[in-house]
């Protein structure tokens, strides 16, 4: 099974204005479907049922205060000149408890034989660009300073991905619940 560690967005508010983001951009992008907004800490891969229950075992052993992440701001990989993803940022205390967490979960599979993904950078994808497009940094400019809300991160999730041709499908397999602020 396709497997991966993640946080997701469930503030309402928040959801409806990348909804509206999404709704108002005109170039061509898939917009990545509102249930599926998340960060993902590790990508894990195909794993058996094996490797499930021990990586599970290794996060049921994560502890982490629950903590608020403000989202603001609009961006591209690898730019907004030649994009393949657009994405939406967060604030500088937010990113820093993100990437501590990642780096726990990181340093706690090692042993079980995951590798560390690139350079965790904290963002939201909210839409994807399949076929190349013309420099839209113009186009997004309005959108740098963006401000869509705050999200208080209480849970951590271990997921699984089934590929579709109507897109991927994310189902739980654990969630690990941080302690109360």
């Amino acid at each position: 099974m396709r497997t991966f560690v993640a946080i997701e967005i469930s503030n309402n508010d928040i959801l409806q204005k990348i909804s509206s983001l999404q709704k108002s951009i005109h170039f061509k992008a898939k917009p990545v479907k509102i249930n599926q907004i998340h960060f993902t800490l590790q990508f894990l891969g195909e794993i058996d049922q094996e490797k499930c229950e021990k990586v599970q075992d290794v996060l049921n052993t994560i502890t982490f205060s629950q903590f608020d992440l403000s989202l603001k701001g609009v961006g591209g990989f690898p730019n907004l000149k030649n994009p393949r993803v657009i994405w939406i940022g967060i604030d500088k205390k937010g990113a820093e408890k993100l990437i501590e967490i990642t780096k726990e979960i990181e340093m706690k599979l090692t042993p079980l034989g995951f590798k560390k993904d690139k350079k965790f950078k904290p963002h939201l994808t909210i839409l994807r660009v399949k076929h190349k497009i013309d420099d839209i940094s113009l186009q997004m400019k309005e959108y740098e300073t963006i401000e869509f809300g705050t999200q208080v991160v209480s849970k951590i999730k271990f997921k699984k991905s089934v590929l579709s041709p109507k897109g991927p499908e994310y189902s739980d397999l654990l969630e690990i619940k941080g302690n109360e602020k």
